[in-house]
């Protein structure tokens, strides 16, 4: 089973490095980009059958260390 993360800073919370982007693309010539928010994405294979085992699993692994879930979000996607 393969598990897709999808983890955002909530919203709020200061993001330099999408300033950085949002700010670059305008020296690219990319016009009307009004903002820019950065994430990360992990796809983990597991070796769980259960969806609802799998989901645990990895809910678990994004509390315990994949996402900071003070200052981010993350949302789960099981294939």
């Amino acid at each position: 089973m393969k598990a897709k993360v999808k983890v955002t800073l909530k919203n709020g919370v200061l993001d330099p490095q999408g300033k950085a982007i949002e700010g670059a693309l305008g020296s690219l010539g990319f016009g009307g980009v009004n903002g820019v928010r950065q994430g990360k994405y992990f796809e983990i294979d597991l070796a769980e059958t259960d969806r609802a085992k799998a989901e645990a699993a990895v809910k678990a692994m994004c509390d315990k260390l994949i996402a900071n879930t003070v200052i981010e979000n993350y949302a789960i996607e099981i294939a």
